[in-house]
């Protein structure tokens, strides 16, 4: 790994990730009655919680709302969580000063447009595969992993060996 992107990750302090097209595939799944339904990886989730209990704080931005995405993240023990951000930059900022935490200091992971406000503003940007160029050419790191498939999984565990944390968590396991 890079070393500036090693110096990158082992400043942060939060991780922000978006939902559509990152904690999920970015398809939209509506029942007959309208109800929207999203399917979350679970192993995503696991890097979720390894990175939580490392000590990096965890939360989520979406420019949608979503009862599903306030249960996934109430599942996960996240309580920082912003729905219906039509300013990603704006809520950015806002989270951060929630947490505490400089720009510098926290990281977004983003895969369209409406992200680039926050991917410019955070001290590491992440996206996937699938983003647009121009989001991918902000992005300090692009998952070999796509979105809602293993890509936020892939970006906790780069992070956490980046903060020499990754062994400890996997030893939690073996014990």
């Amino acid at each position: 790994m890079r070393k500036d992107l090693q110096e990158r990750m082992r400043r942060l302090k939060l991780m922000i990730f978006d939902v559509d097209g990152v904690l999920t595939d970015g398809t939209l799944y509506y029942s007959e009655t309208g109800a929207e339904i999203k399917a979350f990886n679970a192993r995503d989730g696991h890097g979720i919680k390894m990175l939580k209990e490392s000590g990096v704080e965890i939360a989520i931005l979406s420019a949608r709302r979503s009862r599903a995405v306030d249960a996934r993240a109430a599942e996960l023990g996240l309580t920082l969580v912003e729905q219906g951000a039509g300013d990603k930059g704006k809520a950015f900022e806002g989270l951060i000063a929630r947490a505490r935490v400089p720009a510098e200091a926290a990281g977004y992971m983003g895969d369209d447009l409406v992200d680039l406000p926050a991917l410019s503003r955070c001290g590491f940007a992440a996206s996937v595969p699938e983003a647009p160029e121009p989001v991918r050419k902000r992005a300090h790191l692009v998952t070999r992993a796509p979105g809602g498939r293993g890509a936020v999984r892939e970006v906790c565990e780069l992070i956490m060996r980046a903060q020499k944390t990754l062994d400890r968590a996997v030893a939690r396991q073996l014990a």
